[in-house]
């Protein structure tokens, strides 16, 4: 990495720090959006309370506790429902940082949310004004209703289930996988590829003149409060902007 080179967050991730909504849902439990994402792995390191997460997946429907003691995360095309039990706060990681805010995630409405794509926008890009927590709040209700038919459809049918809401997620996001590539060479696989090239030097006893730019920067999180994000509030981090830190 030369002087004055941009250095990603550690692996080309990103990371937000999440206040699990406390809002119940139509089965009683308070929490976030159901959905899945479609080329990124999440991962979650619990910061304070307690709660779960909730997964549709390979092996089917599974719940799984969140306490400071363990780290979770799961691969693209989890679907996963975060529950409040408690004040629940955590950090999540992302992999492929900007795929997420480009798309990525997809809701886990009913077949036929997911199958227009104008439907969906309607119900999932939050308006700005004075109403946009009783939105945020109402698309996480559909996301919930449809997450509850999606489970029992996949308890009883089993992986063709989970097939089917995967195609229409997939067919969702279609037009704007060709612009993720983009963020991915110019992030994780630029990374990568300097790694390799790193490893190849030493390898070779050659010059490890990349250690002349040992650097340190740092991000500061967005100012003003917290945005509504999926599963909750969000404090992000303005890892575009980061500076060399001083």
């Amino acid at each position: 990495m030369g002087v004055g080179m941009m250095a990603w967050f550690p692996g080309g991730t990103s990371v937000s720090r999440v206040s699990v909504y406390d809002w119940p849902t139509v089965d009683g439990h308070a929490g976030g959006s159901p959905h899945l994402h479609l080329a990124s792995t999440e991962g979650y390191v619990v910061l304070g309370g307690s709660g779960r997460v909730e997964t549709l997946g390979a092996d089917g429907y599974a719940s799984h506790p969140l306490t400071p003691e363990r780290i979770l995360w799961f691969t693209p095309g989890t679907v996963h429902r975060l529950v409040n039990e408690g004040g629940l706060e955590i950090l999540v990681v992302m992999s492929n940082a900007g795929l997420p805010e480009a798309g990525d995630a997809v809701m886990t409405f009913l077949p036929e949310l997911l199958a227009d794509p104008a439907a969906y926008a309607a119900v999932t890009v939050i308006p700005d004004g004075p109403g946009a927590a009783d939105f945020v709040r109402r698309r996480r209700d559909h996301a919930v209703e449809g997450y509850l038919w999606w489970r029992e459809r996949i308890e009883a049918e089993g992986p063709p289930a989970l097939a089917e809401l995967h195609s229409l997620a997939a067919k969702l996001v279609r037009g704007k996988a060709s612009d993720w590539q983009n963020l991915w060479r110019d992030r994780p696989l630029a990374e990568a590829h300097r790694t390799g090239g790193q490893l190849l030097t030493l390898a070779s006893g050659a010059d490890p003149e990349h250690l002349s730019h040992a650097s340190v920067f740092a991000a500061d999180a967005h100012p003003g409060p917290r945005r509504y994000g999926m599963c909750g509030h969000l404090q992000t981090f303005d890892v575009e902007g980061a500076q060399p830190a001083r």
